[in-house]
């Protein structure tokens, strides 16, 4: 049961999204007690040079104005801790995520915090939570040879430790939007609660 979801929106839609929409259906369906919510719309910074400085020095060393680059990162680290499930509306452009994910997934991924490396390889530290991602697209089927997103996002939930990740797909939405959508709909309807 989810008491507190982190709900992530990646489409730089804010009217009209069909992630959006189905999104709002997963978590009303999810019903958490608690819902803090992350708009990928509003532009997060991609990493730099000063950002990769700081990451890589030793806490005990950093600077105030390392602290301060990494300040961000920490906070969305602290949002995915804080959840015990992740809901992303996630859709596909061009084939992989939209730029603002990526982004959101560099300041998450970070090496001693939310993933280490061990003799048997990366390990991920943010264990014991769910995903549920609700991607849309225009005409990449999830799934296939074009689809750069899924797998991506899989992969990079599973490098930080969240194994659990289900997919509801609205995919190809310019083929048959209608039916799609309901057909995504009803994905959402028999997710466990």
């Amino acid at each position: 049961m989810s008491t507190h979801i982190l709900r992530i929106d990646a489409s730089a839609r804010r009217e009209g999204s069909i992630s959006r929409r189905l999104s709002d259906r997963i978590v009303a369906h999810l019903a958490p007690e608690t819902v803090t919510h992350r708009d990928l719309a509003q532009p997060l910074p991609l990493i730099d040079e000063a950002w990769i400085g700081a990451n890589f020095t030793p806490e005990v060393d950093r600077t105030d104005a390392q602290r301060k680059a990494l300040s961000l990162s920490d906070a969305l680290i602290d949002e995915v801790r804080a959840a015990d499930t992740l809901v992303i509306g996630l859709p596909i452009y061009n084939f992989g995520v939209p730029a603002g994910f990526k982004a959101w997934i560099d300041l998450v991924a970070r090496a001693g915090v939310t993933f280490r490396y061990t003799e048997a390889g990366p390990e991920g530290l943010l264990t014991g939570k769910r995903a549920v991602i609700a991607v849309t697209s225009g005409g990449t089927e999830t799934g296939s040879e074009i689809d750069f997103a899924t797998g991506y996002v899989r992969h990079m939930l599973s490098f930080i430790g969240i194994t659990d990740v289900e997919m509801v797909s609205a995919d190809r939405l310019a083929l048959d939007a209608e039916g799609t959508l309901a057909n995504a709909e009803a994905q959402v309807d028999r997710l466990a609660a």
